[in-house]
């Protein structure tokens, strides 16, 4: 399955490392295969997901907490 990322939203967040970083939050969306080739028709999947400008992953929990995915730093909004 074809995917593509849709920007949502994007804002500073504090880490705990004390650096300050952009983090974007991305819609996946889904190639609706059910259309011809040529024509290009993007669904959303009902997922989304953060990462920070240079592209590494965040992850969320329930709560609202953002760590990011390779170091273990957690951020909070600015």
């Amino acid at each position: 399955m074809d995917i593509k990322l849709h920007l949502l939203e994007s804002f500073e967040a504090r880490g705990s490392d004390g650096r300050t970083y952009k983090v974007m939050g991305y819609e996946r969306l889904a190639r609706d295969e059910a259309l011809p080739q040529t024509v290009e028709h993007w669904e959303p999947t009902g997922t989304s997901e953060y990462r920070l400008a240079d592209g590494s992953f965040i992850d969320t929990q329930s709560d609202g907490t953002m760590r990011i995915h390779h170091n273990g730093v957690t951020l909070q909004r600015a």
